[in-house]
């Protein structure tokens, strides 16, 4: 796949800065102190006469995780030092999203479907859309997989997994 590039350096271009990812982690992490701290300080952050309450080192540790975090918040935002390079371009972009599709629609499907059919449908499309791999050995490939995932989780040792209705036509 030819990768577009920016007509004046020739470079890829990028689909986000690692400026823009490192503020939006950071505004994460804030929000994910605030979060901890309130709830340690609610379940109790004070030093008792036996100790420390169950919320009391959590608490602190969840404020210095805020206190960094508005410092590299700070850092970022008030950068004056450029935009800090490319984090994603477009290809790895393409790459990451040709994984991240399959993956969350297998999480889905697996839902309905269960996880051996989801499974067969993951292993067979990774293979013949993403490998290029031809479509007789990756549907032999992922039906055999699937076959012998089957056998040992649900026969042999007869674990409980994510069924669907292929599976509950055949009695399982």
């Amino acid at each position: 796949m030819a990768e577009e590039a920016d007509s004046a350096t020739g470079k890829p271009r990028p689909v986000v800065g690692t400026r823009s990812v490192d503020i939006v982690v950071y505004l994460l992490l804030l929000g994910l102190a605030l979060l901890l701290g309130y709830d340690n300080w609610r379940s109790g952050a004070a030093w008792e006469s036996d100790g420390p309450q169950s919320g009391y080192f959590p608490f602190y540790l969840s404020l210095m995780l805020g206190a960094a975090s508005l410092y590299g918040l700070a850092d970022k935002v008030f950068m004056t030092t450029g935009s800090g390079g490319t984090f994603v371009n477009r290809e790895q972009f393409s790459r990451v999203m040709q994984v991240f599709v399959p993956t969350l629609l297998f999480c889905v499907l697996m839902q309905w479907l269960g996880l051996y059919v989801a499974s067969f449908l993951l292993i067979a499309g990774f293979m013949w859309f993403v490998g290029g791999i031809a479509p007789w050995k990756s549907l032999l490939t992922a039906f055999l997989f699937t076959v012998i995932m089957f056998i040992t989780f649900d026969v042999a040792f007869d674990v409980i997994m994510p069924k669907g209705p292929l599976e509950a036509a055949f009695g399982r």
